[in-house]
């Protein structure tokens, strides 16, 4: 009895670890300490070569200094010679828990880093990366203090430089619109002689939606209420501009007018932080208008741009029309999102789609189609799929996705790491580096990687505590009990959207989700394991022993079976001459054969596509999978899709088929 419980519970764990292999104390650890040795790796060079430039350039081993090397176009835009490395990094390594390097760095930045340079910038970037990297290092400051570990000297000289810095961004606010210029020099701001922009008329809705985290936070830590004034100005007009039929919104829009420039709609590129700012700003600042706002585009996004697992772009006004086949890595980032609001299913599907992608290329493309082919080869070290990966961990605990990140730190380690740090990819397809190490990719790779291998011991704060911006820099949820909203910072309310699931107002429930089912999510990663082709075990197809007559005259049955690519060999080949049951018969040579389909080289390969419902009712709801057919019309060719008579059953009854058509017209676009 001893014994068969053993080997019961042996079978038991096999099966689990077969399923989904878990991962040691031990491993853990040893990637952990990995992901600080490459962080070391890469902070190291920048200090050692570039510091105090904006950026290391890794395979020249030199700082990029704006107007020293060649001109990039809106990439140098997030450049402002503020040492812009080393303040998006302060909190990250509080987090690594590399306190005296934080110690270290912070008097760096307070003696060195000045911020009325007259240099034109992204207001967009240097809120998310310069204000925000100031914020955090200014609380993990804080906090050291008040501990009286360490930072006894700390004076809030970061806030003070935040509030400057502020102050400095404020006049890309003064648009009839209010909802921000894109651009702004740091010591001329905007339409004067010497400021050398201003004449911009368009911007990007993440560029416009994306300050309320650090704008708010900056008006309740310094009690200054104008930042957050315009913060939210901004987020009321991209609201008020929405599709109302949609509520979608689009990707550019005029600064002056409110009108919409771009009207493609999706969550990635250039609209992607706008909606994670309303959820986070509900999050940080427990204010309930910017929840009903992210549940209306929501709704709208699961309803038209969201076909699971792809995440489509569509047109605001036209939502049942996908606009482009391609989607952007910028979109890594919403399976995040999803789980911040409770809607894991979806979540699951699409980051397990992008993790199919990532071992078919090494890396997400900037760009790929829904055939999951290279559309922009580049790859820029970008985090989104890293923070995914630690959102979905956390919520479900797989330890799949532990797997998955232990991949991310791999390939990193293998393709992107160089002497003098690591390199972005200038095309996956070719493996060749681009000289460039954005400063993103410590401020949030290295944060969400180490997090993800780490117990709450490993880590000298309470992660739990703080919300992370868009720029992964982390803000206390505290902030709306502790600092009191400025009383002119009202927002009007929204309706409550008619339709309301179990997660609308609460925070999701792992009981709810995975109800006696901790299978869950492997259930749904399933049907994408193979999702691009790559990983699937070939099987070989059985052999099947076939009797075929072989006559004196006429073409020869071996020789025509191989015309038509069939291979085949005497079964004495194969078998050691059994001979059993052959016949003798006179004038006829009966051989048995084994018969295989060859696997032939010019084999052509089949391109799947997607086909889209538009018509009523499905109303672009339904995307099905769909293969090429050898005639007809081809569907590529046909821009605006194609109208048909779609039969939808035959079924025999009492002798007689019946055939029902439906008189609906259905069009089927590419």
């Amino acid at each position: 009895m001893i014994l068969k419980t053993l080997l019961v519970t042996s079978f038991c764990v096999l099966v689990k670890c077969q399923e989904s292999p878990g991962m040691t104390v031990e491993e853990k650890a040893v990637i952990r300490n990995q992901i600080v040795e490459m962080f070391d790796h890469a902070y190291g060079n920048y200090m050692k070569h570039a510091y105090p430039a904006d950026e290391l350039m890794p395979l020249s081993c030199k700082g990029r200094v704006r107007g020293q090397e060649p001109n990039r176009g809106d990439i140098d835009d997030s450049l402002g010679k503020f040492s812009l490395t080393l303040i998006d990094t302060l909190d990250t390594l509080v987090v690594l828990n590399k306190l005296d390097e934080f110690e270290d760095a912070v008097k760096k930045a307070v003696k060195d880093v000045r911020l009325d340079n007259d240099v034109v910038v992204s207001v967009f970037e240097t809120n998310i990366r310069v204000l925000g990297g100031l914020l955090g290092g200014h609380i993990m400051a804080d906090l050291l203090r008040q501990r009286g570990e360490r930072m006894e000297w700390y004076r809030d000289e970061l806030l003070n430089m935040a509030i400057e810095l502020g102050h400095r961004l404020i006049p890309a606010f003064n648009t009839t619109s209010g909802l921000p210029y894109p651009k702004v020099n740091l010591r001329h701001g905007i339409l004067k002689p010497l400021s050398r922009t201003g004449t911009e008329s368009d911007t990007c809705t993440a560029c416009a939606g994306t300050m309320i985290l650090e704008f708010a936070a900056l008006s309740r830590l310094s009690g200054q209420p104008v930042f957050e004034e315009h913060a939210r100005k901004a987020l009321d007009v991209l609201w008020e501009r929405r599709q109302k039929g949609s509520d979608l919104v689009g990707t550019v829009i005029n600064i002056h007018n409110g009108e919409w420039v771009r009207r493609d709609s999706g969550v990635g590129a250039g609209i992607d932080s706008y909606y994670e700012y309303l959820m986070k700003a509900y999050i940080l600042l427990g204010d309930g208008v910017f929840l009903e706002r992210f549940n209306v585009h929501y709704s709208a996004i699961m309803k038209y741009i969201s076909q699971p697992p792809l995440l489509l772009n569509v047109h605001m006004h036209n939502p049942t029309v996908s606009v482009r086949s391609w989607m952007d890595s910028l979109l890594a980032f919403f399976p995040g999102l999803q789980v911040l609001r409770g809607d894991l299913k979806p979540a699951i599907e699409t980051h397990e789609m992008l993790y199919q992608v990532t071992k078919q290329h090494k890396f997400l493309p900037e760009a790929f189609t829904t055939e999951f082919r290279v559309h922009w080869g580049q790859h820029l070290l970008r985090p989104e799929f890293a923070e995914s990966t630690y959102y979905l961990y956390k919520a479900t605990g797989d330890p799949y996705y532990l797997r998955v990140g232990q991949s991310i730190v791999e390939k990193l380690n293998t393709y992107a790491r160089v002497p003098c740090g690591f390199a972005a990819v200038q095309d996956v397809r070719t493996g060749t580096h681009e000289d460039r190490m954005d400063s993103f990719f410590l401020a949030e790779m290295f944060k969400y990687l180490y997090l993800l291998f780490s117990d709450k011991s490993h880590v000298p704060i309470d992660i739990d505590d703080y919300i992370f911006t868009t720029e992964a820099h982390l803000l206390p949820v505290s902030l709306s009990t502790t600092k009191a909203p400025c009383p002119s910072n009202n927002t009007a309310t929204v309706p409550v959207p008619p339709e309301e699931d179990l997660f609308s107002h609460s925070c999701p429930s792992t009981e709810t989700l995975f109800p006696n089912n901790p299978t869950f999510a492997k259930t749904i990663r399933e049907g994408y394991k193979y999702l691009t082709g790559v990983g699937q075990a070939f099987s070989p197809l059985p052999f099947r022993e076939i009797e075929l007559p072989l006559h004196d005259k006429g073409i020869e049955p071996v020789e025509f079976l191989k015309s038509m690519g069939i291979s085949l060999s005497p079964l004495n080949d194969i078998l050691s001459g059994d001979t059993n049951g052959h016949k003798d018969h006179k004038g006829v040579l009966r051989v048995k054969l084994v018969a295989e389909v060859s696997q032939t080289p010019e084999e052509e390969v089949v391109i799947p596509h997607v086909v889209q419902l538009i018509s009523p009712p499905f109303l672009g709801r339904m995307v099905l999978t769909a293969g090429p057919a050898k005639f007809g019309v081809d569907l590529t060719k046909q821009e605006h899709g194609i109208i048909m008579r779609e039969v939808t059953a035959k079924k025999r009854r009492s002798s007689k088929w019946l055939e029902m058509e439906t008189p609906l017209k259905t069009s089927l676009c590419l």
